[in-house]
C-alpha cells in the first residue's frame, strides 16, 4: 500500500467508503473522543472546515474509545453529539481502535507512513492531566509511533501521501499554515 487512497473504511451509518473518493483533497484524519478535554476542538476543526472545504480540505473524524474510555456511546449517539453540541459537518466514521491487534490498518498506515511529528505542546494548560492519564491508560503501549490520546491528527497531501502528525495539542493556529501550505 503506498497511500491512503489505497483503503476502504466503514462510515458511521456501517457503510463502506473507499478512500479514493479523496484523490485530490488535502486531508487531515484526527481519531475523536466526545468526552475528553480535547473534545472541544470540535469547534476548531469545523472552523478549519468552514474555511477550506471549498478549497478542497477535507476532515476524517475516526472516533476511538482507547483512551480513557472517553468516546462513549454508539456509533448513532457520537454522531448526534457532535452534530447537536459542536454542529460539524464533516465526515464522520465508525469508531475504531487505533493501536494494538485490532488497531484500525489505515491507522497502522498512517503511523508508519508519518513524516514529521509535532510532539506535545508542554506548555498546553492540559499536559500535566495528558501526562497523568497516558502514564495509566498507555501500559500496553509497544512502538514509539503508537497514538498516545485522542485528537491525535494526521495532515494528508493531494496525493494520499502522509505529510506530518500532530499531537494532541496542536490548535487552530498551528494546523492553519501546515493546511494552507498544501492547498
Amino acid at each position: 500500500m503506498n497511500t491512503i487512497y489505497d483503503f476502504t473504511v466503514t462510515d458511521n451509518k456501517g457503510n463502506e467508503v473507499k478512500l479514493d473518493q479523496y484523490k485530490g483533497k488535502v486531508l487531515l484524519i484526527v481519531n475523536t473522543a466526545t468526552h475528553c478535554g480535547f473534545t472541544p476542538q470540535y469547534n476548531d476543526l469545523d472552523a478549519l472546515y468552514d474555511t477550506y472545504a471549498d478549497r478542497g480540505f477535507e476532515i476524517l473524524d475516526f472516533p476511538c474509545n482507547q483512551f480513557g474510555a472517553q468516546a462513549k456511546g454508539t456509533d448513532e449517539e457520537i454522531q448526534e453529539f457532535c452534530t447537536l453540541r459542536y454542529n460539524t459537518k464533516f465526515p464522520r466514521f465508525r469508531k475504531i481502535e487505533v493501536n494494538g491487534e485490532n488497531e484500525l490498518p489505515l491507522y497502522t498506515f498512517l503511523k508508519q507512513n508519518t513524516g514529521k511529528i509535532k510532539r506535545f505542546d508542554k506548555k498546553h494548560p492540559f499536559m500535566s492531566l495528558v501526562v497523568m492519564l497516558m502514564e495509566k491508560t498507555n501500559k500496553n503501549k509497544k512502538a514509539d509511533n503508537d497514538i498516545r490520546w485522542n485528537f491525535t491528527k494526521f495532515l494528508v497531501d493531494r496525493e494520499g501521501h502522509v505529510i506530518t502528525r500532530f499531537e494532541p495539542t496542536a490548535t487552530k493556529e498551528v494546523l492553519t499554515p501546515a493546511i494552507e501550505e498544501l492547498l
